[in-house]
């Protein structure tokens, strides 16, 4: 909902899927970057002046100081976005909540495949979020027709109102996103759901610190 809208990202890591076409796998399970304490976090966000901040992943809710430092920008006076999958609950402040929850299309082969499908399947944490954030955007990643019905599926279970659903074309370049992008706007034109772009794959292709 807020796209194009200049932001700075606070990207934390590790997560608890393994999402076949995940696109930060350095910000996940192999992780990058330096350890910064809260404190740290919060100097750079302000002298970033941008109002809005976004916290993302991975998965932020695995980080048990979330909480202190969305709180820590809200009283900075910043608008702060928390991006999660809802496989955790975790209570915090935040004046948008997106919600990412995975679909069958995000399933990995190998090793990983049950653990996945397992953690993804657990709804509840997700119920739990929305309720307390009524402030919230969910956004689906989609390759097309074939993902329709466990896209319904996963809405109706979680009881979201259709206007607050986007979708978004799966691809970890504007390529790939491009590839897809017909499919999923006529997804959209037929449920009335958003179209969710890419933009920052446009403007600035993949790679670290995007």
């Amino acid at each position: 909902m807020l796209a194009g809208t200049p932001s700075f990202f606070v990207r934390l890591a590790g997560c608890g899927l393994r999402c076949t076409w995940c696109d930060t796998p350095h910000a996940s399970w192999r992780p990058e970057g330096r350890h910064l304490d809260v404190s740290e976090l919060l100097e750079l966000a302000a002298a970033s002046r941008q109002r809005h901040v976004v916290v993302t992943g991975g998965e932020p809710l695995l980080q048990r100081d979330v909480p202190i430092l969305t709180g820590g920008l809200r009283r900075q006076g910043q608008h702060v976005t928390v991006e999660t999958a809802g496989t955790m609950f975790r209570e915090l402040d935040c004046d948008l909540l997106s919600l990412s929850p995975k679909t069958a299309n995000s399933d990995p082969g190998g090793p990983w495949r049950d653990r996945h499908q397992a953690r993804r399947r657990q709804l509840e944490p997700a119920r739990r979020l929305l309720r307390l954030h009524p402030e919230h955007q969910v956004k689906l990643v989609v390759r097309g027709e074939d993902d329709l019905l466990d896209l319904l599926g996963m809405i109706e279970s979680l009881g979201v109102d259709p206007g607050r659903v986007l979708l978004m074309p799966e691809g970890r370049t504007a390529a790939e996103v491009a590839s897809h992008a017909r499919q999923v706007a006529a997804l959209c034109l037929r449920l009335g759901w958003r179209f969710g772009p890419r933009l920052h794959l446009e403007l600035f292709g993949a790679g670290r610190g995007v």
